[in-house]
Formats: C-alpha cells, sequence, structure tokens
C-alpha cells in the first residue's frame, strides 16, 4: 500500500489530495488541518468523489507515510510582498511539523513558503539524510518560465533553478538563443510577478502548484529517476552550502539521487550566488 500524507489541507493541500487520488498515485492519504471544520469538508470531498482511496486524519500515521507534504502555514495574500516575508509567521509550524516527524522514514517534500529555508529548516529540526528533504517550488517556476519564453519568441527548454521567490535564477543558456541581459531582467521581472495577479484574483494559486507537487509525488513513487528543478539541502554543490536552493536533482524512490552541476554562464551564476547567500541568511534562524 502506497500512502501519501499532507500536512495542511487548503487551496494546495486539498487540491494535491484529490490530484493524487485522482491519478491513481497512492492508496491511502492522510490529511491533517488544525482548522476543523475545512479538515472536515476535504475529507468529505475526497469521499464524495467515490474514488477508491482510504482516507485518513490520524495524525501518528503519517510517520508510515511513503510521502509526507508540508503544506501548512500562514498562505501569501496580496498584502505579503514576497515569500519570504512569511518566516517569522510560518518557523513555528515547521517545528511543529519536525516535532510531528521525529522517526519518519520516507521523503518529505516542502511547500509551505519561504519555502527554501522551510526545507532547511526540516532538513536540520529532524537529522535526516538530505536526500529525503525536497523542496518544490521549480517545477512551476519553470512552467512559467517557459510562457513568458514562448510569448517572447524563444525556443528550447525551460529550467529555474536558485530560490522560489525573487532571486530566482532562469538558465537563459539552456534555451540555444542569444538573450541579452536587457531582456533577461525584463522576463525575469515578469516571473518575479507572476503568482500574485492569480493571488489577486482568486485568494490563492492552486492548479498549477497542485499539479507540478502531483508530478513531483509521481517521480518519487515510480522512481522515475528524472531530472527535475527541485530545492535540495546543498553541501558544496554550485559552491553553496548552509542552504536549500533549486538546483537540477534527480528524483526517484529515495529522494534526491544526485544532484547535476550544470555550467552556468556569468549572469546566472551571479544570480545564483545572490539566491544563495539570501537563502542562507534566512536559513540561519534553524541553525540555532
Amino acid at each position: 500500500m502506497t500512502s501519501l500524507a499532507i500536512l495542511g489541507v487548503g487551496k494546495v493541500g486539498g487540491e494535491t489530495a484529490f490530484l493524487s487520488a485522482a491519478l491513481g498515485l497512492v492508496d491511502e492519504i492522510v490529511v491533517y488541518d488544525v482548522y476543523e471544520p475545512l479538515l472536515r469538508a476535504q475529507v468529505l470531498d475526497l469521499q464524495h468523489t467515490g474514488i477508491d482511496v482510504a482516507v485518513s486524519t490520524e495524525t501518528a500515521a503519517m510517520r508510515d507515510a511513503d510521502i509526507f507534504v508540508f503544506a501548512a502555514g500562514t498562505p501569501r495574500t496580496p498584502d505579503i510582498r514576497t515569500r519570504a516575508d512569511l518566516l517569522e509567521a510560518n518557523i513555528p509550524v515547521a517545528k511543529r511539523c519536525s516535532e510531528l516527524l521525529q522517526g519518519f522514514p520516507g521523503v518529505v517534500v516542502s511547500v509551505t513558503n519561504p519555502m527554501d529555508a522551510n526545507n532547511y529548516g526540516l532538513w536540520k529540526m529532524m537529522g535526516v539524510d538530505r536526500q529525503r528533504c525536497i523542496g518544490f517550488g521549480g517545477q512551476l517556476d519553470s512552467a512559467r518560465f517557459a510562457g513568458f519564453l514562448r510569448e517572447a519568441g524563444i525556443g528550447g527548454p525551460a529550467w529555474v533553478l536558485g530560490e522560489h521567490g525573487d532571486r530566482q535564477v532562469p538558465v537563459f543558456s539552456k534555451t540555444g538563443s542569444d538573450v541579452d541581459t536587457r531582456e533577461r531582467e525584463a522576463i525575469l521581472s515578469r516571473m518575479r510577478g507572476a503568482s500574485m495577479e492569480v493571488i489577486r484574483g482568486k485568494g490563492g494559486t492552486v492548479f498549477g502548484p497542485a499539479y507540478h507537487i502531483a508530478m513531483l509525488i509521481r517521480a518519487i513513487l515510480e522512481d522515475r529517476r528524472e531530472v527535475l528543478p527541485c530545492s535540495c539541502v546543498l553541501d558544496g554543490e554550485y559552491g553553496l552550502s548552509g542552504c536549500s536552493l533549486g538546483v537540477p536533482a534527480r528524483i526517484g524512490r529515495e529522494g534526491v539521487i544526485g544532484i547535476e552541476e550544470w555550467e552556468l554562464d556569468p549572469w546566472e551564476s551571479a544570480k545564483m550566488a545572490e539566491a544563495g547567500a539570501f537563502v542562507r541568511d534566512l536559513s540561519r534562524r534553524f541553525d540555532g
């Protein structure tokens, strides 16, 4: 039996639970949320689909899951300028999550913002191998980047590394096109604001994050060993350590099987270093 646990079943957590069930990725889903009316409603809504999947709210059962998705905490709103601004509000939630996961043998997927810092924090507080803590965000950023590249008439693969936030690093060198600095900065500026239009219009991003989280869950459970842009705890890769940052990671049943170190051009390398320094500074809140 394949089991998925999700802490926090609001917009993204709830939709991830539904997609995981609808796509037949798991046999059992364990969900929990501090807001009991929402939790009850999400459980009933899942059950009313008629999909053959067991649904539980027993937090003790989360430790037995194959994958744990951390999606609890204060979400981003139009009043919150950047994801990093959520750190102080969500540190207590991350600490509670780490307590819940003591002895957890599976793979943790961090979604709660600021995701990179929280992924590092969970790894630090849980004391597990770094390969078992994966931060989600790069897949979504890359999908948005692909759309902006199409609009600009630029072909090639779309990859975004770095922070899941203002210091994201679109890898233009992978497109095979010569994109000058001015156009790079213009596209990056649009990427930084890509989620806010959705947040203003409907209160939060849902479909994009949930879909890509489900694809990450599938890559893990099916041991696909494909390379995805994920936030990983770094130990010298890209010259960085003391943080979790978006990198090309080969994902399989054990989590992060390996990290590919691509040759970045000078603009990308500078952005990557800036992202690493920024996230490392945020992550120091978990080093005490």
